[in-house]
């Protein structure tokens, strides 16, 4: 690849995704939400007993650090209740609560005009190739991130201790 073709790539890559971002925020911002946070909400709609923190980080693919931050921001909301798991005093299961779930369906909406704004244009054939190339460019990302990781753990654990 040359330098052109490498300075169109990241052009193109950071303008999209920074537009996606914003329209997606400016969207939910209507249901007092930032993105992220609708996600969160949506895979906790999709389990009606609620879910463990770990659980849910799971689901989603990140740290449980970040989904307590995420629901601590959301706490003041009304959008979910902790409930005590009988027989573990530590867990606590997170649930939706009636008002965060009457929101799903426009969650889902917002989504969908997000999609169909994203992708006019796009015949179904295009869209199917947009969504591969798009799992393959985060395949490539997430490699990378585990490389640089791992390359990290081993300088960090070459380097002498300063005193």
């Amino acid at each position: 690849m040359d330098f052109t073709e490498v300075r169109q790539t990241n052009k193109a890559m950071v303008k999209v995704a920074k537009l996606y971002r914003g329209a997606q925020a400016e969207l939910l911002a209507d249901l007092g939400l930032h993105p992220g946070q609708d996600v969160l909400l949506w895979s906790l709609g999709q389990e009606p007993e609620g879910l463990l923190v770990s659980e849910l980080a799971e689901r989603l693919g990140i740290e449980s650090p970040t989904v307590t931050r995420t629901l601590a921001r959301l706490e003041s909301g009304g959008w979910f209740v902790r409930e005590q798991v009988p027989g573990d005093r530590r867990a606590v299961r997170i649930r939706l609560t009636a008002h965060a779930e009457e929101l799903l369906p426009q969650i889902e909406a917002h989504w969908r005009t997000l999609a169909h704004t994203a992708t006019a244009g796009l015949d179904r054939s295009e869209r199917e190739q947009l969504v591969s190339l798009l799992d393959r460019v985060r395949a490539n990302l997430l490699a990378l991130s585990t490389d640089q990781g791992a390359e990290e753990l081993q300088v960090g654990a070459t380097r002498e201790p300063s005193h």
